[in-house]
């Protein structure tokens, strides 16, 4: 969806112009979000993993940490968004 979009308004003026009219819709705007929402709720969960990778927090209690952080983070990242699309 994104990436017709974004073909769209490269394609020419007209095509920006209904581009910019269709994301301007409170519809549009939560698609967006949420699809934005997922893919840093990912990023964040990576990097996790990333840091495991080296060592830390490969125990029991180290994952139950780390989840709790990654949520945490994700969450605030996630609000963050919202506030910037909407």
């Amino acid at each position: 969806m994104l990436l017709y979009a974004l073909d769209k308004s490269l394609a020419s003026e007209e095509g920006f112009e209904q581009v910019k009219a269709c994301m301007t819709s409170p519809l549009a705007k939560l698609v967006i979000w949420g699809l934005l929402s997922a893919l840093l709720y990912h990023l964040v969960a990576g990097v996790r993993h990333l840091i495991m990778d080296m060592g830390i927090g490969e125990t029991l209690e180290g994952g139950k940490l780390g989840s709790q952080i990654v949520l945490a983070v994700a969450a605030v990242v996630i609000v963050l968004a919202g506030v910037w699309i909407w």
